[in-house]
């Protein structure tokens, strides 16, 4: 996974196509089990790109899409959020979900 600045945030915005942004933080544990569960999926699927963000340095960015709580995995098409996923039940669960937007 690929670690998102804020100075690379604008960059999402203008992306067309299906993004995956992962928003954490990194002394919540939940959020460190589901990092690695969304590192099987995206080593699994080998055309998957999910980026990271660490909700600490995007506060704004957090009310703005009104992320309520961490972790939680955003899948934005044409720069638009679409789903956000805060139950990261199992692997499967998320490479399903995921794979269904490929």
């Amino acid at each position: 996974m690929n670690e998102v600045k804020p100075e690379q945030w604008k960059q999402f915005l203008t992306m067309d196509g299906v993004q995956f942004i992962y928003f954490y933080t990194p002394m919540c544990g939940t959020c460190q089990l589901a990092s690695k569960m969304l590192e099987v999926v995206n080593e699994t699927i080998s055309s998957l790109q999910i980026n990271k963000c660490n909700l600490n340095y995007f506060p704004a960015i957090a009310a703005e899409y009104e992320i309520e709580s961490v972790p939680c995995l955003t899948i934005w098409e044409d720069s638009q959020i679409v789903e956000k996923i805060y139950a990261f039940k199992s692997v499967t669960y998320i490479y399903d979900i995921v794979n269904s937007y490929l």
